[in-house]
């Protein structure tokens, strides 16, 4: 099955993520990367590629990021990991997190996980009335 790590800025945060995932898909393994030791906010090299390492087996990883330095952090640790099964996904951190989760929980390959995460970027959340 395929794995998922959430890297943020705070350790609430990718917990509270990680949370929210399980609730939907609770056989995936997640492992959430966020904060500081001490629960500082930033991002930690170690604890990203510690993460990686614990959710990747041979079915892969998809790996979610909030924003900045949370970004090259994961890049550096997937680089380091130098394993091809490890995808970086561009989406919205939750939404991506939950759609991923069932994704992998329903048997989907990493592609597939890594596709439908990567779907969340076009959620409408609120349906517009009278829209053009």
């Amino acid at each position: 099955m395929v794995g998922i790590v959430i890297v943020s800025h705070s350790q609430k945060l990718a917990e509270g993520v990680k949370e929210l995932a399980e609730m939907m898909a609770n056989d995936v393994h997640i492992e959430a990367a966020g904060g500081l030791d001490e629960g500082l906010l930033g991002t930690s090299f170690e604890r990203v590629k510690v993460a990686i390492e614990d959710v990747c087996g041979a079915d892969g990883a998809v790996v979610l990021m909030d924003m900045g330095s949370a970004i090259m952090t994961a890049e550096l640790a997937v680089e380091e990991c130098r394993d091809e099964a490890v995808r970086l996904v561009d989406c919205p951190i939750a939404e991506g997190a939950v759609l991923a989760a069932l994704a992998a929980a329903s048997g989907a390959g990493l592609d597939e996980v890594a596709r439908r995460a990567e779907s969340a970027r076009d959620m409408e959340k609120i349906e517009k009335i009278g829209k053009a």
